[in-house]
């Protein structure tokens, strides 16, 4: 009996022997798999700033997962076109996008709060918001019906105006001007009596040049010269009233999210939160050195927009916005929580940033 007992215990322990190592080579498999991923974007291949991001966003998964994650980037149109990353990345063609969300408006109206919101967050408010305001539960809310997961992966900061071949002395200079000017500032334009369009970059050239639209913005200077704007267009007008801190994404096919392991989805996360920080900071370095490239340069006009223009284009965006908000139950969830925000960080910033600067400038 006992030598029957010691052979079941014998045998019971090699068992769990045999479990504990079948475990262990697992988890070493787990580890030495290799991802490749496919990640299409809306700007053009290796543009400054915007399509250097998602390259940086690559490279970084790629070094912080050892070469567990391959990422390749695709430039807008080399695999999809610009407008379709949203699609392509929810379907699966691509694992991963990188683009702004208020492309996506036609999907969800909500998704327009997760770029840029007419007189709306700077980059670090948006950045607060987001990760402290609860406003990225609220983005994974939105796009979890589309099969996506999102990141914030990159900030403008407060954008230009735009570039127009008119003077913009009143309201009235706006009625009818054809301005690629996308998401909720459209709108906004629309309200004013112009027409917006919405055009991808690499289109934004060619159109101006053509005729086929009157006015464009883009970025700011960095990028817009990098794009050649100077060239076709007289007048560069400020602020960016309907882009004060535009937020880029990352957009990550959640069925190839749910395939990495956990370390590995903590890597693409992290790496996301890594470039959201360097583009802004990137924008706030070279932004300046650029203007002064076009104004000194390149003799471009640069002109503030007059202020009765800025306060009605303010009412104007109130009213749009919060009609959007009316539109389905997660628009009004998700402009409640923007909102709020948004009015904790003007008290704030009415004592701290604001008075600074103004005393910076004494």
């Amino acid at each position: 009996m006992k030598r029957r007992d010691f052979l079941k215990s014998t045998g019971a322990g090699s068992l769990a022997a045999g479990s504990l190592l079948t475990g262990i080579g697992t988890a070493s498999a787990k580890e030495k798999t290799k991802f490749k991923w496919k990640m299409v974007t809306t700007w053009p291949k290796n543009f400054p700033g915007l399509g250097t991001g998602a390259n940086n966003l690559a490279e970084l998964i790629n070094q912080m997962s050892n070469g567990r994650i391959e990422v390749k980037v695709y430039g807008a149109g080399e695999l999809v076109p610009a407008l379709e990353v949203f699609d392509a990345v929810s379907r699966g063609t691509a694992q991963m996008g990188h683009g702004a969300a208020y492309y996506w408006k036609g999907k969800s109206e909500a998704a327009q709060f997760f770029s840029a919101v007419p007189f709306g967050l700077t980059g670090q408010e948006m950045n607060g918001w987001l990760y402290y305001g609860g406003g990225m539960a609220l983005w994974e809310e939105v796009y979890a019906q589309f099969n996506l997961v999102p990141a914030a992966a990159g900030n403008t900061g407060v954008q230009m105006g735009g570039w127009f071949n008119k003077e913009i002395n009143s309201l009235d200079d706006l009625e009818g001007l054809k301005m690629r000017i996308p998401g909720l500032g459209g709108e906004v334009l629309k309200r004013a009596g112009g027409t917006p369009v919405n055009l991808p970059g690499g289109e934004l050239y060619t159109s101006l040049q053509s005729g086929n639209i009157d006015a464009t913005e883009w970025v700011g200077p960095y990028n817009d010269l990098a794009f050649g704007l100077h060239k076709i267009a007289k007048y560069y007008y400020y602020p960016g009233w309907h882009e004060p801190g535009t937020t880029l994404e990352a957009m990550i096919n959640k069925e190839a999210f749910e395939e990495l392991p956990a370390d590995l989805q903590s890597i693409v996360l992290s790496a996301c939160k890594a470039v959201n920080l360097d583009m802004l900071s990137e924008y706030t370095a070279r932004n300046n050195t650029a203007l002064k490239t076009l104004v000194e340069k390149h003799n471009v006009d640069l002109r503030r927009y007059p202020d009765d223009v800025l306060k009605k284009l303010r009412n104007l965006s109130d009213e749009v916005v919060a009609e959007v908000a009316e539109k389905d139950k997660m628009s009004k969830k998700v402009y409640e929580s923007f909102k709020k925000f948004r009015d904790q960080a003007m008290e704030w910033h009415r004592i701290s940033e604001q008075t600074y600067m103004a005393a910076r400038e004494m």
